[in-house]
């Protein structure tokens, strides 16, 4: 391929390989030729590019080639291909058995921890109960308190009010008594 790089000293166009031609069909051929050789080059660095293609095309190559090997393998020696088989099937039971008591295990360790939220949400509801019990049991006893308190007030009112009416009533009788005296002694 040749592309042009400068106008040469007569003025037509030089080429980096070395063919200077004003011939209008070499020219076109020559550009045929590149055209071709550019859509070869973006074909194949298309094909570069797409990795998930060559992923499947070396996939598909691979499992091939297994398949030809475990054949030609079976050919040669039919009782080792049949113990590698049980061996595979072997780890797949195993592996399969792994993951399910791991799932298990992850359950119960789930339900652990889910029973024990359970509980301290059980202990922290009795606990706030508890308290709001004594709380209501403080404020009862407070009451009690001021009941007793107004009820002594009361007694200590109406004992007063009983002392003032003995007081009252022995002054009232004293009284009756002195008017009583004097009556007597008026008449003798």
């Amino acid at each position: 391929m040749s592309t042009p790089t400068s106008p040469g000293p007569d003025g037509s166009a030089r080429t980096t390989g070395g063919t200077t031609s004003n011939d209008p069909d070499a020219i076109k051929a020559e550009i045929e030729a590149t055209r071709e050789q550019l859509g070869r080059t973006v074909d194949e660095l298309s094909q570069r590019l797409d990795v998930p293609a060559r992923a499947k095309e070396r996939a598909r190559e691979s499992a091939f080639r297994a398949r030809d090997t475990a054949v030609e393998t079976y050919r040669e020696n039919p009782p080792a291909v049949i113990g590698a088989g049980a061996g595979v099937a072997g780890l797949v039971g195993l592996l399969t058995w792994r993951r399910a008591t791991k799932d298990r295990r992850a359950a119960r360790r789930a339900a652990k921890r889910e029973a024990k939220r359970a509980a301290k949400a059980v202990a922290a509801r009795r606990a706030a109960t508890q308290k709001a019990a004594e709380k209501a049991a403080k404020q009862r006893a407070k009451a009690r308190q001021k009941r007793v308190e107004a009820a002594k007030q009361r007694a200590k009112a109406r004992q007063k009010r009983v002392e003032a009416a003995r007081t009252t009533a022995k002054k009232t009788a004293r009284t009756a008594q002195k008017k009583a005296r004097r009556a007597v002694r008026r008449a003798k």
